[in-house]
């Protein structure tokens, strides 16, 4: 055998796995996620977008309002094909069961604490959370703690239709059997 031969066992084929399949979530793979454009065009710059408007504080921070009647929300930014949502929750306040019809999205917990009630079952949320979700994913996002807390919403292309569904999650775990 000379010094440029390369041995690989015939029984086993080679398997090319991307990153995201060895990973499972983009998300959690911090080399993938791209910073922020302009006018973002993919999941990952997307997600740059909402960890950016984040980090500045100062555009989001003086706008924030908390309404104890009705969940309280501000779009903060529109671009070609999306749309940005500044959204605050006080103590018990939630979305209910409902997906996003035809939008993908990325929701970022900003302050505070959520609980988003999905497919996979509960998932807690704190500041710097950041979920994405494709067409027709249905969950509903609750504040459960004693505080307010406020997250962004970036949906694309811009929300259109939230279609409501009759059970929720949360509601569903405390039915007697």
């Amino acid at each position: 055998m000379n010094s440029t031969s390369v041995i690989t066992p015939a029984a086993a084929p080679l398997a090319v796995e991307s990153d995201l399949q060895i990973a499972g979530d983009i998300l959690s793979v911090q080399h993938l996620l791209q910073p922020a454009r302009e006018h973002p065009a993919t999941v990952a710059e997307f997600a740059g977008l909402a960890r950016s408007i984040a980090a500045n504080r100062a555009e989001w921070e003086h706008l924030v309002e908390y309404d104890a009647t009705t969940r309280w929300y501000h779009r903060l930014r529109t671009g070609p094909g999306y749309e940005v949502w500044l959204l605050s929750w006080v103590p018990g306040q939630g979305s209910g069961r409902h997906d996003h019809g035809a939008s993908s999205g990325v929701l970022t917990v900003l302050d505070g604490e959520l609980t988003e009630h999905g497919p996979r079952g509960a998932l807690t949320l704190g500041a710097g959370a950041q979920r994405v979700f494709a067409p027709g994913y249905a969950h509903e996002v609750v504040n459960d703690t004693l505080e307010g807390a406020v997250s962004l919403h970036v949906y694309f292309p811009g929300l259109t239709e939230m279609p409501m569904h009759s059970c929720s999650p949360a509601r569903r775990e405390h039915v007697p059997a």
